[in-house]
């Protein structure tokens, strides 16, 4: 059995264990998203934020407002943690979980941050046309997961193959159909070509563009016992979830070093928390009505 054939029983063991990872997909409601999404930005803090009463208990608030399922199911998924406050209310807290949840999913100033050893990693490999399915598949694993589309068949990462390594620790290799590598480019090429080649930074810088368009449309209204206020409110802060979710996705999230002269990324990210910080201002002023 040739590699150009078919994947070795071991190669297709390895390519159903990534679907199998890549599946683990949280699928939170948009109701439960929506309210994990406030308890980020209407806080004192970005980081680990709370929420005690305002004019009444967050309890009878979530309640009030069809949230005190979404309020459990968070608590059970351990996006969030209570525990006892003053009186009869509890403090809520995002654990770190949540954090990233509610942020897209990974943090980028953590990743812009990390270290990079100048090695790059490649991931190759040839899956047969009537396996079509599985390449599909395995394309979307590493897209997932910042991986660039250098050549055909053939993606980069500046991180270590760590994860997919384990995931084949101890198989026998079949070379021909899959193989990773760590490498340096030789013949002159320099790593912001391979960057620029790996993945489409003109349409991540579009989707932050797009996301700072929303940003700049925020409503300034008192939300004060005005429900119309509120609703297009609520509306907006769903529009900029989405849209940065949108960008986001996309984004690599390169070190710092590796960053293309043009990229918006971190000016976007700045730009939101100043944005959302007004956010939270902006909600916790308002006089939750009863």
């Amino acid at each position: 059995m040739s590699g150009d054939e078919t994947l070795s029983r071991t190669r297709q063991s390895f390519v159903l264990t990534l679907l199998t990872d890549g599946a683990k997909a949280s699928s939170m409601k948009p109701k439960t998203e929506e309210l994990l999404y406030l308890l980020l930005w209407a806080c004192d803090t970005l980081r680990r934020p709370t929420w005690r009463n305002m004019t009444e208990s967050f309890e009878g608030w979530t309640y009030r407002n069809g949230f005190h399922r979404q309020l459990a199911c968070l608590e059970r998924e351990k996006f969030i943690e209570s525990q006892e406050g003053t009186g009869t209310d509890r403090v809520h807290r995002l654990t770190e979980m949540g954090y990233l949840h509610a942020l897209g999913g990974r943090d980028p100033v953590r990743h812009w941050k990390r270290a990079w050893d100048g090695q790059w990693r490649m991931v190759i490999f040839d899956v047969p046309q009537r396996r079509a399915s599985e390449r599909v598949k395995l394309r979307r694993y590493l897209r997932d997961r910042g991986f660039g589309y250098l050549q055909n068949s053939v993606w980069v990462t500046p991180d270590p193959l760590q994860n997919e390594r384990d995931l084949i620790d101890g198989e026998s290799v079949n070379v021909e159909s899959l193989i990773l590598l760590e490498a340096r480019p030789c013949a002159g090429e320099s790593d912001e070509e391979i960057v620029l080649g790996s993945w489409n930074f003109e349409a991540i810088n579009k989707r932050y563009a797009a996301h700072s368009e929303i940003l700049s449309q925020r409503p300034r209204q008192r939300l004060d016992n005005n429900p119309v206020a509120a609703k297009a409110f609520q509306r907006w802060l769903g529009c900029e979830r989405l849209a940065w979710i949108a960008a986001v996705s996309l984004d690599p999230l390169l070190p710092g070093f590796l960053h293309p002269s043009d990229y918006r990324g971190v000016r976007a990210f700045n730009r939101r928390l100043e944005v959302m910080s007004d956010v939270g201002e902006q909600l916790r002023k308002a006089r939750i009505s009863h």
